[in-house]
């Protein structure tokens, strides 16, 4: 059996006491949920601008899969939270313009988009990736 480990690194914000920022087992690297928190001044960024909030959330991301030995060009799956169905649009071209640019193999990765409440009131998005690295 492979060890289970927990990933962690400052360049995105501290997970809450009860759950780890990434955990990678093998070579499955899962990065929990992300909100638009500034991991150096941990403050949340972007009240009301879901764009803004879509690429924080996915630096956020980065950041992890980066310490974990990843990359956005290894995510398989990325799960989209959102509180608006209006914001989709906003949502997705921000995610797009991220994410096309970060997926030099061409194979984007698979995702949900699903629309619900989230855990703080002025959080629009919050999006987790599941990675699979050679």
């Amino acid at each position: 059996m492979t060890d289970k480990s927990a990933v962690s690194t400052t360049d995105a914000p501290p997970p809450m006491p009860v759950f780890s920022q990434g955990v990678r087992k093998g070579n499955i690297l899962q990065v929990s949920g992300q909100g638009s928190v500034d991991p150096a001044s941990g403050d949340f960024v972007f009240a009301g601008d879901v764009k803004g909030q879509t690429t924080r959330v996915l630096q956020n991301i980065e950041a992890i899969l980066k310490a974990g030995g990843a990359s956005i060009d290894d995510v398989v799956m990325l799960r989209v939270y959102l509180t608006e169905r209006e914001n989709f649009g906003a949502m997705n071209e921000a995610y797009a313009e991220f994410v096309s640019t970060r997926t030099p193999s061409g194979a984007l990765p698979s995702r949900t988009t699903v629309f619900t409440g989230l855990p703080l009131p002025d959080m629009l998005v919050e999006i987790d990736a599941l990675a699979v690295l050679s």
